[in-house]
């Protein structure tokens, strides 16, 4: 079990956050996805025709993240929110990258629903993971650059584990450690929003979503949530 918490400090600064934990275990990434693939095929359709758009900066489920990333000292423009920058690229591009059937799964689910999405592969997470101002020491080290370490900013809102950060500015990029891949067995998803009183509906479809593209490929999966009032789920 691996357990998911969110620090009092966090909880207190954004009292209405809620976040989806969707956990698989057994996936099967060198497999074919019918379904991802069919889900992306027509969002991007959908831009194609006109009859859908991407979330964007003056959507209020962005804006939302933009307002967070101030608060903690990160220009929202120059670092951009997961869902932000995912919108932006299928706007301007008009596709979405295909990475591999886990990751494509929560980022079609990510960019139709406007919320940050992310995934870790839990046999390469230590300890708890925690959701947390950064102090400045800890070491985080870039999806795609296992080479370099960076150093979080104090007061910057990170995930971590026992060895180190698995994302910075709290969604913007994740770590290279925990990244998955079509090798991946045991992964968790997390789906996020600020204004849950507001999104929380679109939250729990989204990860019923989400849920839904991996149980074909999974031997298990199950849905938890995080939130000030429950800020500690074993998964």
């Amino acid at each position: 079990m691996t357990v998911f918490r969110i620090s009092a400090a966090v909880a207190d600064a954004f009292p209405d956050t809620l976040i989806a934990v969707v956990t698989a275990a057994g996936l099967r990434g060198h497999e074919p996805w019918p379904d991802t693939a069919a889900a992306l095929e027509a969002l991007e359709r959908q831009l194609a025709d006109g009859s859908w758009q991407p979330a964007d900066e003056q959507d209020p489920r962005i804006d939302a993240w933009h307002t967070a990333y101030r608060s903690f000292g990160t220009n929202p423009r120059r670092i951009r929110p997961s869902v932000d920058a995912l919108g932006r690229r299928l706007a301007k591009k008009g596709s979405l990258p295909r990475i591999n059937p886990a990751v494509d799964s929560y980022n079609a689910v990510s960019v139709r629903h406007g919320l940050p999405a992310g995934a870790f592969d839990l046999e390469h997470v230590t300890g708890e993971v925690d959701i947390r101002h950064a102090d400045g020491s800890e070491e985080f080290t870039p999806l795609g650059e296992p080479g370099t370490i960076e150093n979080p900013k104090p007061g910057e809102i990170i995930y971590a584990d026992a060895t180190g950060v698995l994302t910075r500015h709290w969604n913007h990029r994740d770590a290279h450690r925990t990244r998955v891949t079509e090798d991946s067995s045991r992964v968790a998803f997390v789906l996020e929003t600020l204004h849950a009183t507001r999104d929380g509906h679109l939250l729990k479809a989204a990860a019923d979503e989400l849920q839904g593209l991996l149980v074909p490929r999974a031997e298990g999966t199950a849905v938890h949530f995080l939130s000030p009032a429950q800020p500690r789920v074993d998964v």
